[in-house]
Formats: C-alpha cells, structure tokens, sequence
C-alpha cells in the first residue's frame, strides 16, 4: 500500500507535529507562568496560544535579524517564542477586558479584582 519513501515522509511529519505539540505546550506554560492573574483556557489554548507565539517569537526574530537561522528547539528560540506567547497572552487579556476595566467615581482605571471587592464593600454599607 505505502512504498518506503512514504512511510519515511509520514513518519517525518508526525515527529514534526509532536514536536510542536510538546514544544507549543511548554512554551504556552511558560507565558502564563510569568504572567501574573488568572489565566483564560484550559490545556488545548495554552498548547495553541504557545504554538503561535513560536511562530510570532521566532518569525519575529529572523525579521529583524539579518540572516539569522531561529529554529524553535534552541535556547534563543524558546526565548523568543516565550516571548510571543507572552505578548499573545497580553494583547488576548487586553482585548478581552480582563486586564482593565472601565474608571468609576474619577479614577482612571481600576484593577477588575479592586473594582468587585469595591463593589461588594458598597453593597455591604447599603444595607
């Protein structure tokens, strides 16, 4: 059914394919453990999210390196593919206005945690 250089040309690719699992699944842990605060999604979003900040990191890096090779599985490209994810995780929490939310009484902005607690201590000396 399959010749041999077939089986050769699968077996390639789903190594190449476990290694981005397994390599998007660390980098993803790593983003969100330097990230303080609750953190959005289970086990396939980090996964995701560590997948495509590899591909943000690393494109980014041979971007603005001139003739630089970054291959994910080095030190220098788990850095940068650290850091995309990082800078993912950012701008999805940024977006989603889970970082930030919305000013009361003046104030410019307030933490979403600060912001409940406040709301429950005027709750409290309502009653």
């Amino acid at each position: 059914m399959f010749d041999e250089n077939m089986t050769r040309i699968l077996q390639e690719a789903v190594n190449e394919m476990l290694v981005w699992v397994g390599f998007g699944t660390l980098v993803g842990l790593a983003a969100k453990a330097i990230m303080p605060g609750k953190d959005p999604g289970g086990a396939v979003s980090t996964m995701l999210m560590g997948i495509g900040g590899s591909v943000v990191g690393c494109g980014t890096l041979m971007f603005f390196w001139d003739g630089a090779r970054v291959t994910p599985i080095s030190s220098i490209g788990f850095l940068a593919a650290t850091g995309g994810a990082f800078i993912l995780l950012f701008f999805y929490r940024l977006l989603s206005g889970s970082f930030f939310s919305e000013a009361e009484d003046g104030e410019r902005w307030l933490h979403r945690r600060r912001r409940r607690r406040r709301a429950r201590d005027l709750a409290d000396e309502t009653y």
